[in-house]
């Protein structure tokens, strides 16, 4: 956060740092966002990772078990998966009762509670640690006023879940700190707000007060100012485009960037269902955010390229950019210095 950015009634969130990553038994990369997201941006934080038979995710950290993580330092395991659902499998129960004896803080961003899962708590009593529930909302969010609020904001919107809306907006938000410019990022995940400290698990918030969530998470603040908002799901996908929509209303974005994997053509775990296209993914959201901000702007394209062929890099993102108009890029490779500059050309 910026010295010059007005403090939101968010939740706020104080971990124990080292962390011990745990990426259990996932076999998919997007069903292990928040591990990943984690070793990504906060890597002096992490001691390693533990990982069960079967896993194919690799955060790129040590493989260390709970003895050698507390060896190391490790304060905390933090529950890296994130499946559908956000439920804790049962073979991964006896994983984290042993580092909760072993005196290891338990978090979670899961929807599961923690205290819900048989013998945990009495682990961590005799063990010392903590269960530390990330998704949890602040208590009293109003519904939305629909006020037109002072500062600006950008959203990360995507054509799924999973596709780079995190990334993307922690890039730009970092970018235009680079430049000394006024901008906060605003965290609406689990993993985000654990990266941030701060921020609105909204998806867990009840429905008809998403988009009050939403005008808290991003107040009133200096003309100049860019709250730089992460976005959730999509407004295409069969079970998580409400949240979607109730975030675009809410943060009232004076501008979108539209987030996408390249090769991805069916929704993550939604077989059927395929990805939309970038140009109405584009229109869609103008369409919806016109309610709430009528000078709504796409500035452009963020493209998660880890699927391609270094040969057909630019190819893709040039393809991308002729066809919806927008400077199309990838955050981790080239930066997000070409959308920052449209953001400000045409919003500020």
């Amino acid at each position: 956060m910026t010295s010059s950015a007005v403090q939101a009634p968010v939740a706020r969130l104080v971990l124990r740092a080292p962390y011990l990553i745990f990426l259990a038994d996932i076999r998919e990369t997007g069903f292990a966002k928040t591990g990943l997201g984690i070793a990504q941006w906060c890597p002096e934080k992490c001691v390693g990772q533990l990982r069960l038979p079967g896993c194919a995710v690799d955060a790129r950290l040590p493989d260390l078990d709970i003895a050698a993580a507390r060896a190391a330092g490790a304060r905390s395991l933090i529950l890296g998966a994130a499946p559908i659902g956000g439920d804790i499998k049962p073979n991964w129960v006896e994983t984290l009762c042993r580092a909760a004896e072993a005196g290891l803080d338990i978090v979670s961003g899961l929807h599961r509670p923690l205290s819900r899962i048989p013998g945990l708590a009495d682990a961590a009593a005799r063990g010392g640690g903590r269960l530390v529930e990330v998704r949890v909302p602040p208590p009293d969010i109003p519904i939305a006023s629909g006020r037109k609020r002072s500062g600006l904001r950008l959203l990360a919107v995507g054509t799924d879940c999973a596709v780079g809306k995190k990334y993307s907006a922690l890039s730009i938000a970092r970018e235009l700190q680079r430049r000394g410019l006024p901008a906060t990022f605003r965290a609406t995940g689990q993993t985000g707000i654990m990266i941030a400290g701060e921020g609105m698990p909204i998806d867990a918030v009840v429905c008809d007060f998403t988009a009050g969530a939403a005008e808290i998470l991003s107040p009133d603040n200096a003309a100049d100012h860019w709250d730089v908002i992460e976005g959730q799901g999509s407004l295409f996908h069969p079970a998580y485009a409400g949240v979607s929509l109730g975030l675009l209303h809410g943060s009232q974005a004076d501008a979108i960037v539209v987030c996408h994997e390249a090769e991805r053509e069916q929704m993550a775990g939604y077989a059927g269902y395929p990805v939309p296209d970038l140009q109405d993914c584009i229109d869609l959201h103008l369409q919806m955010g016109r309610r709430t901000n009528p000078s709504i702007r796409c500035v452009g394209v963020s493209i998660n390229t880890a699927r391609l062929p270094a040969d057909r890099r630019r190819a893709y993102l040039e393809q991308c950019a002729r066809r919806t108009g927008m400077p199309c890029v990838d955050p981790l490779v080239e930066g997000p210095a070409a959308i920052v500059d449209r953001m400000l050309g045409v919003c500020a």
